[in-house]
């Protein structure tokens, strides 16, 4: 869970069962859209920022944790914040090695990442086999946050999570 946000404990547990859409491996917790979570009685009031302006899932993400509160008891307002802007230092380490475990290697550093998909570096591994020997197929995988790498040693394809500042 990212450091800055600002969620009443009692309230984790429910938000910890609230997937992203787009990777089911990870929690909004995760990936650290969640930024406010407070309860004023028998009403939650959740703040959540979106992986970019105009990512489709945050309508399913609001959804769901509508769904999820209701069923615990609770009502929900939820609002939209865009600034400030969602980054990837914002997943957590144990959504970074349930990416990884899920086949998508997880964002490097501005740095390492521009370098990598620029073709400067081979620095991002593998997610099958671990090897560094991989290399850019396009800047875009299977959705725009997503780049699509392949490894030289074991020959498979994998998306790289785009690190986003």
């Amino acid at each position: 869970m990212i450091e800055h946000a600002d969620i009443d404990s009692e309230l984790i547990p429910i938000l910890d069962q609230v997937s992203d859409p787009e990777i089911p491996v990870l929690t909004i917790l995760d990936m650290g859209v969640v930024r406010q979570a407070k309860l004023d009685g028998d009403l939650v009031q959740v703040v959540i920022t979106p992986t970019y302006s105009g990512c489709p899932a945050m309508d399913v993400i609001a959804d769901d944790i509508t769904a999820a509160f209701n069923k615990a008891g609770y009502k929900t307002n939820i609002e939209l914040v865009l600034t400030p802007a969602w980054t990837t230092d914002w997943i957590s380490q144990e959504g970074r090695n349930a990416l990884e475990k899920y086949g998508i290697a997880p964002p490097l550093d501005a740095d390492a990442d521009k370098d990598a998909l620029l073709g400067n570096k081979k620095i991002v591994k593998c997610t099958n086999c671990g090897s560094q020997n991989t290399k850019l197929v396009s800047q875009f995988g299977s959705t725009a946050c997503k780049a699509l790498f392949k490894c030289e040693d074991c020959q498979e394809p994998f998306d790289y999570f785009k690190c986003l500042k």
